[in-house]
């Protein structure tokens, strides 16, 4: 605290008018420095103990000894701890994005013009007297998201970000995983993170640094009409566009005007919403000087220990101090690889993504056995089941060898339907010698399973400039239904996985017509759903998935001609 100087709710002037709110922390002294900052809907002034108190409970119980030096009195939901960045030389600035917190204005979520926002934060960050005119961005999640979307705006004074676990591709990523309606996270999380702080909601949290709502003054107070017409609704939005366009792509990175320098953070457990963005942007950007790093555990856990802050500041400190570190012999790719029922995680550093000496191998559906097998099987067969009832699935027999699977996946399923479409939603998990599923700490779900992946069919046409053989990419530009009980050959894109299984461990597929969920759900009291296994990120909306069109049965088939698989990266010399 004796170190800082605390400036709150300073003005930020935006060209159509608009005043942004931005608390502002400082090193003391005269010496310009570089700045860190986020823009965002959550509240600059919600404190993390009282806005997130489950989660804020869970970090200093499981870390006791978290982000040592510091009291954590000013930290909140998802950005950087002012307590340990200003004292090694950062301006820390939290900007409450237009419509939320302190800010007023329209609320719209990753729009256009949130955006335009956040270049002008950065500019006018640049360009005070106690900056160096070097700005960096570091955060979590929407904080991350919008990293990449300001980034192709290009701002002069970005020098270099930190996108951690962020979504780049609103339809693919977050909104339509396969072209299927993610409605049931959007909805809760938009209610209880977003709206609940609009700014003018008189119900919000009061913010204790300010001694006043953290939606504003008094004189900005508006009822629950205005509220509901100052704001989207992503969800509805969501809803009413089941195809790509350019509402998806306002909200989505476009990588070929990507060029600042960046570490991509990406969680090997982050299906739904944290991962896939993340290899995407590293795999597709034009910026010459990108890292990717992936690691384990929840999203809020990892960007505040030890070993994540470790990384952020000697990425910081080359890029916005010009400390020679070594930064710039880091390799590109930095893996923390996950074991069965361990919680040490061995780095490895690796030169591009996918690895080089990936192997890909076809591992074969013998639909009628419910089996798998590293061979084709010679005969055709099938299995069915209701779309919406039990999955059906497939058991490898025990692995011959210690096998590593690092990287994305790919499934090649021959499917029919007896309506005119079907989802499928294909789950990879391992099983021990004993029988115990091989499961992870996701980024919110404490059992998630090995690797996700989803498609409707009717979205099956490709891109074929962008499909990759282990990563078809679907284009989302026109619904073809389904003939009943025709057979259709379907692509679909699982999520990139890491795990190192010794021999004697089983591989299994689900397949499903709905989203995977055990049976036993556990709850660790600190969120709001059961961990099933799929977290918050189910698929469940009665319009999208209408029972008489979805509910349908469907058939897989394997072997012989029609030989459905999933394409494993196996690497082999490791």
């Amino acid at each position: 605290m004796d170190q800082m100087i605390i400036e709150r709710d300073v003005s930020i002037p935006t060209s159509d008018g608009i005043t942004l709110r931005a608390d502002v922390f400082r090193p003391k002294g005269g010496n310009p420095a570089p700045v860190i900052m986020t823009l965002g809907p959550y509240g600059k002034g919600v404190h993390y103990k009282d806005g997130y108190r489950p989660q804020w409970e869970w970090l200093i119980k499981t870390h006791p000894d978290i982000l040592p030096g510091s009291t954590r009195s000013f930290m909140t939901w998802e950005t950087v701890d002012p307590e340990t960045w200003v004292p090694w030389g950062y301006v820390c600035i939290r900007v409450d994005s237009r419509g939320a917190g302190r800010s007023p204005g329209y609320l719209d979520i990753f729009s256009p013009r949130e955006t335009r926002d956040y270049y002008e934060a950065i500019e006018w960050a640049g360009v005070q007297p106690w900056s160096n005119g070097k700005v960096g961005l570091n955060g979590i999640s929407y904080y991350a998201i919008n990293q990449w979307l300001v980034a192709a705006l290009q701002p002069p004074h970005l020098t270099a970000m930190i996108p951690w676990e962020g979504v780049a591709d609103a339809y693919r990523d977050w909104c339509r995983h396969g072209g299927i309606l993610s409605n049931t996270f959007t909805d809760m999380w938009y209610h209880r993170q977003v709206v609940s702080i609009q700014h003018g909601n008189p119900d919000a949290i009061v913010d204790s640094w300010l001694n006043d709502r953290a939606s504003g003054p008094p004189s900005s107070l508006l009822d629950e009409k205005q509220l509901e017409k100052n704001r989207s609704n992503p969800v509805a939005d969501a809803l009413r566009r089941p195809l790509d366009g350019d509402f998806y792509r306002q909200k989505s990175a476009d990588f070929s005007k990507i060029t600042v320098p960046f570490l991509s953070a990406a969680n090997w457990a982050g299906f739904g919403l944290h991962e896939r963005g993340n290899f995407e942007a590293f795999t597709q950007s034009a910026s010459k000087q990108k890292w990717l790093e992936c690691h384990p555990g929840r999203h809020e856990e990892w960007f505040y220990l030890k070993e994540g802050i470790e990384i952020q500041k000697r990425f910081l400190d080359h890029f916005l101090k010009g400390v020679d570190i070594g930064w710039d012999k880091q390799p590109p790719v930095l893996l923390r690889l996950r074991r069965p029922f361990s919680e040490e995680f061995e780095v490895r550093h690796e030169l591009t993504w996918p690895l080089q000496d990936t192997k890909w191998t076809p591992i074969y559906f013998s639909a009628s056995e419910k089996l798998l097998s590293f061979s084709t099987p010679e005969k055709e067969s099938s299995v069915s089941f209701s779309a919406l009832q039990d999955p059906v699935n497939f058991v490898s027999l025990p692995l011959e060898h210690a096998t590593e699977l690092t990287g994305p996946l790919a499934a090649k399923i021959f499917a029919s339907s007896s309506t005119t479409d079907l989802d499928l939603f294909v789950t990879l998990q391992a099983f021990s010698p004993d029988g115990r599923e091989v499961e992870f700490q996701g980024t919110v779900d404490p059992h998630t399973p090995l690797a996700q992946g989803w498609l409707r069919a009717s979205h099956r046409k490709l891109d074929p400039v962008r499909t990759l053989p282990y990563r078809p990419y679907h284009s989302h530009d026109e619904i073809q239904p389904l003939e009943p009980n025709r057979i259709y050959e379907l692509d679909v894109e699982i999520w990139p996985t890491n795990i190192l299984l010794p021999a004697g461990y089983r591989l299994a597929i689900q397949v499903s017509g709905k989203d995977f969920e055990r049976t036993d759900p556990t709850k660790d009291g600190n969120e709001a759903w059961a961990g099933r296994g799929s977290g918050p990120w189910l698929h469940t909306h009665p319009e999208d998935r209408p029972h008489e069109i979805f509910g349908g049965i469907t058939t897989i088939y394997g072997g012989g001609s029609r030989a459905s698989y999933l394409l494993l990266p196996i690497i082999e010399s490791r």
